[in-house]
């Protein structure tokens, strides 16, 4: 992890925020307090951004990169619940409840990461009902995507599922800045589908069959998401 100096200056922590929804909801003097508050730091590949067991002290947000939330077994299972991409807010509830962090947050490729200390969260809940607003969105958003995480791994297929590990990127509310052309490698969405590299690597050669994606060197082209969501149905 590298920590930026404040003194490279407020202006980029300013440009990172603005192309955030609740920040720019913010009145300027919360907005004042959120700039001054709000720490950037740099992660390696593989580094842990957060860990499980942990207290829960900042609401982290990915300005560039990609991060996994995950938990590993003693006996070494691991479970993936998310892949949180550039654009991507997370672990509100764990804030809000003053808990222990419930998993690791680790960084799938170099990432900036923003840290919005917890009692700056707590104000903004509190003096700014379009910050509550979206904070609900981000609760209801999350729960829905955990259910659909629980219901593909019982219930779908491989194929399936990677479909839909892709699909759930592209959620407008969650993960604003997700692009047609993802520039997402194949290894790195094994981790987060929680399959091997080579079944990952089958099943997108099934979807480009299909003509719902395309294939480049780290980059998957979504070519009909509608259609790359509702993948599986008949299995459900």
């Amino acid at each position: 992890m590298t920590e930026i100096p404040r003194q490279e200056g407020l202006s980029s922590t300013r440009e990172a925020l603005s192309a955030c929804l609740w920040f720019t909801c913010l009145e300027a003097d919360l907005q004042t307090l959120v700039l001054a508050q709000t720490q950037r730091r740099h992660f390696a590949a593989g580094e842990f951004v957060a860990r499980r067991d942990e207290p829960s002290d900042y609401w982290i947000g990915v300005h560039d990169g990609l991060l996994k939330l995950a938990v590993d077994s003693h006996a070494g299972r691991g479970c993936t619940f998310a892949g949180i991409p550039s654009g991507g807010w997370f672990g509100e509830g764990s804030v809000l409840k003053h808990e222990l962090r419930r998993y690791d947050v680790v960084a799938l490729r170099p990432s900036l990461v923003l840290f919005v200390p917890a009692q700056v969260f707590h104000e903004l809940l509190a003096r700014s009902l379009g910050f509550s607003v979206f904070v609900i969105g981000q609760l209801n958003e999350r729960l829905g995507e955990f259910i659909a995480n629980i219901q593909n791994t019982r219930l779908l297929d491989v194929n399936a599922r990677v479909a839909r590990s892709l699909a759930q990127l592209f959620n407008p509310l969650l993960y604003p800045q997700t692009r047609k052309a993802l520039q997402l490698s194949q290894e790195e969405l094994a981790l987060l589908a929680g399959l091997s590299r080579q079944r990952v690597n089958r099943a997108l050669g099934s979807l480009q069959e299909l003509g719902l994606i395309g294939l480049a060197y780290n980059c998957i082209d979504v070519r009909d998401l509608p259609a790359l969501a509702r993948y599986g149905a008949e299995q459900l």
